[in-house]
């Protein structure tokens, strides 16, 4: 008997397969018959087609042709420069070698004059964000 519960309890995942009818030797028909109209068309002697209505006989080529320069920063760089990674991690880096510079030569007063100065900063950058933010 189960017991009422708020809460629901995970069935298990069944497997389910749904197997696809593939034909060889129709495959190759398609094939060979696209490649002989197309072959044809090419010499002029059967009149063009609109490629993308005739879908069985469609040779399918790589997708991913051209994928990787759609996203690509350098095509459109639209990012500022202060917030691209690269920029944010170079001010990290200089931050921390700064930091560990200044306290081995000057000791924990380099830290704190680090502190200030960057708390400083981030409060006059809050400071000038929020204003152009209520103009707006």
């Amino acid at each position: 008997m189960k017991f009422p519960s708020i809460f629901r309890t995970a069935k298990p995942m069944r497997f389910d397969i749904k197997p696809r009818y593939y034909d060889p030797v129709k495959e190759e028909i398609n094939q060979r018959t696209a490649k002989i109209k197309r072959e044809l068309q090419a010499d002029g002697k059967l009149p063009l087609e609109n490629e993308d209505s005739d879908v069985l006989n469609r040779d399918y080529g790589s997708s991913i042709r051209g994928s990787f320069t759609q996203g690509s920063p350098i095509k459109g760089r639209t990012a500022s420069m202060v917030t691209s990674a690269g920029m944010i991690r170079l001010v990290i880096f200089i931050v921390l070698l700064g930091a560990f510079f200044g306290y081995v030569y000057l000791g924990p007063d380099a830290l704190y004059t680090m502190l200030f100065i960057f708390m400083g900063g981030g409060l006059v950058y809050l400071f000038f964000r929020l204003k152009g933010k209520s103009r707006r």
